[in-house]
């Protein structure tokens, strides 16, 4: 198994991850729409406190990802990903970290050749079971609840950083 204790760049996959998959249309004007756990958003809040990068990685494209993930703060999102494996590696070169840095979280089968080429991976509780095959963890909470939230305290408990940062979280307030 590998060890999650230097991974310093986490990707999300967004539908099935980041929420709970489920994708509705604003009845006016078929804007997407999509329903974010205030958890995940503490963990990633606590993550990049830390000095660590999120980057979100989609095959769709919506803009209320782009507004969760400007509320955020998360710089580096890729929607409307047609290659996973590219996108990753362009903003992991502006970043300056590399693959084996990196832990991806996914839940179905367009995130297996991601999953596969990082340094760690995770899948959500109810991802596919092919997913879950390639894992090198997975979470006991389902997408969009909680789930992320979840792989960040594995990856910061790994590192030992999770009480550092329980501990800052106390001090300063934060955006959820």
């Amino acid at each position: 198994m590998k060890s999650p204790n230097a991974i310093t760049v986490l990707v999300l996959d967004v539908d099935g991850v980041l929420t709970d998959g489920t994708i509705s249309f604003e009845t006016q004007t078929q804007i997407e729409n999509k329903t974010f756990h205030v958890h995940d958003g503490m963990g990633i809040s606590l993550w990049q406190k830390e000095g660590n990068h999120v980057m979100l990685l989609s095959g769709r494209d919506a803009p209320c990802v782009t507004q969760r993930a400007k509320e955020l703060g998360i710089k580096h999102v890729h929607q409307g990903s047609t290659n996973k494996i590219a996108d990753l590696c362009a903003t992991l070169e502006t970043i300056g970290a590399t693959p084996q840095q990196t832990c991806f979280v996914g839940d179905d089968l367009g995130d297996i050749a991601v999953m596969e080429y990082v340094g760690y991976s995770i899948a959500v509780n109810n991802a596919v079971q092919e997913v879950k095959t390639v894992a090198d963890w997975i979470t006991t909470f389902n997408g969009g609840h909680g789930a992320v939230r979840e792989a960040i305290e594995h990856l910061m408990q790994a590192a030992g950083t999770w009480s550092h940062a329980i501990a800052n979280c106390k001090k300063i307030p934060m955006k959820q």
